[in-house]
């Protein structure tokens, strides 16, 4: 017997042809309403409930705050203390949110590498499991159901635009679009400026470490991508595209507006591409928007991003 989802089957919105800048429709896929608040939980409540099937008695996870929650939520659904590490700049808003939720936080290292190499030796240390917050073929699986769900519901879309931080959801979106037979669907990844490392490797024909994260789109910010996600470039239709912090901000407030709904600028980067990247969205008659969601963020936070960078 498959084990319960700890995930929910989100809504599927579609919006006014008048919503964006290239005039199309855009289907809007809103895991901003997940019970962690984004898709995370997807996949991590599928690696989590793997791990505590398998005899795991503790987990630790390493994160800049929508992993670590979404952790947290399955932790507490499994009956299993979880651990959280998360780097220095994990806002105490968020450190407070994933505690908040059951879940114990420590803080370690400047950037998420030294926190999660410090989620790995705790681990280890304690015989617990570790969850890696995007580089694990069971996160994929798990975030492949979105694409699932789209399907079930009988939409039928040409293309699939999604943030890309590590690399996770990329990977689960084009799991999803192969195991339901849409192998040739492409998917736009999009990366705010700053914290683009997919669109660096791209460019440079391998893997790259940027030097730092600079945008405020934290939850984008792995300075490195996945290697799974960066093959995918060469095995699936995947155009990497970047938009600025400034762009992303705005998407979120004029989705804010239009849904009553807040999520973090690394999720408004995906909004965005129909506004920054209009030729590119021409090409297509019924995109389908990722809208993955994200805990750092408030209204407050927007306006004041937005003020800083107008």
């Amino acid at each position: 017997m498959s084990p319960i989802s700890l995930h929910i089957d989100t809504p599927l919105v579609r919006t006014a042809n008048d919503y964006s800048a290239s005039g199309v429709p855009l289907w809007l896929k809103l895991d901003a309403l997940q019970p962690s608040g984004s898709f995370k939980l997807r996949g991590v409540g599928l690696l989590c409930q793997h791990e505590v099937a398998n005899g795991a008695r503790e987990i630790f996870c390493a994160s800049g705050g929508n992993a670590g929650i979404a952790a947290a939520v399955a932790g507490c659904a499994l009956g299993v203390p979880v651990t959280i590490v998360v780097p220095e700049t994990t806002s105490v808003e968020v450190r407070s949110r994933i505690v908040a939720t059951g879940a114990n936080v420590l803080v370690h290292g400047s950037v998420f590498d030294e926190a999660n190499a410090y989620a790995v030796s705790l681990a280890a240390e304690r015989k617990a499991a570790y969850v890696h917050p995007y580089d694990h073929a069971l996160l994929w699986q798990g975030h492949a159901t979105l694409i699932d769900e789209v399907v079930a519901a009988g939409v039928q879309f040409d293309c699939v635009v999604t943030s890309v931080g590590g690399g996770g959801l990329l990977a689960g979106i084009v799991e999803g679009l192969r195991r339901n037979g849409l192998d040739t669907i492409p998917v736009v990844a999009v990366e705010t400026e700053g914290a683009a490392s997919l669109h660096a490797a791209v460019a440079a024909k391998q893997r790259v470490t940027l030097p730092s994260i600079t945008s405020i789109a934290t939850s984008l910010g792995a300075r490195q991508v996945a290697q799974h996600a960066f093959d995918l470039v060469g095995q699936h239709p995947i155009e990497s595209v970047v938009v600025s912090d400034l762009d992303a901000v705005a998407a979120c407030l004029k989705f804010a507006d239009a849904y009553r709904i807040l999520v973090e600028p690394a999720c408004g980067a995906a909004l965005a591409v129909a506004d920054v990247h209009v030729d590119l969205l021409l090409r297509f008659k019924a995109p389908l928007v990722e809208v993955c969601g994200g805990i750092g963020v408030s209204l407050a936070m927007l306006e004041g991003w937005r003020a800083r960078f107008l």
